[in-house]
């Protein structure tokens, strides 16, 4: 799952405008337990600097919490997806920069405007399906660019 997802599961101002038809498909993929979710490292750090770019405090403050507890869920093992356990060395930039499975390079995805974070998501995925076998994996976003790769 991407930021996309996970600001609307958070609810964060801005950000949210599709929480009830993202909250209905988490409910749907968890009651069907049609697939694994993954929370990949960028999509934290993404919507914890869309919570910190908050104009209001007391609301960037609710979200913030939101955000904590989601993570102590997560490394708890009670949320209903697992954190997406990445090094980051030499080798994942390596695979940044090339783009991985996308066929185009970091710099020729900037070009394109698909960003770095989005980018890394699609490497993070590709890293988890060289250390697993017998799994599909595709990434829950709402948008349309990302979508195009997943």
């Amino acid at each position: 799952m991407d930021t996309s997802i996970l600001c609307n599961l958070l609810g964060v101002p801005g950000k949210c405008q599709d929480r009830e038809k993202v909250i209905g498909e988490l409910k749907r993929k968890r009651e069907n337990r049609e697939c694994d979710l993954l929370l990949p490292v960028t999509a934290i750090i993404e919507t914890g600097n869309h919570i910190a770019q908050l104009s209001d405090g007391r609301v960037r403050r609710t979200c913030a919490e939101r955000l904590s507890g989601v993570l102590r869920t997560v490394v708890d093992g009670t949320a209903p997806w697992a954190l997406n356990e990445v090094e980051w060395g030499a080798e994942h930039l390596r695979a940044l920069i090339s783009g991985g499975s996308t066929g185009s390079t970091l710099v020729e995805h900037a070009c394109n405007q698909l960003g770095c974070g989005d980018l890394n998501i699609l490497v993070e995925r590709d890293r988890y399906l060289a250390r697993t076998s017998g799994v599909a994996a595709t990434v829950w976003t709402l948008d349309e660019l990302l979508a195009s790769y997943a």
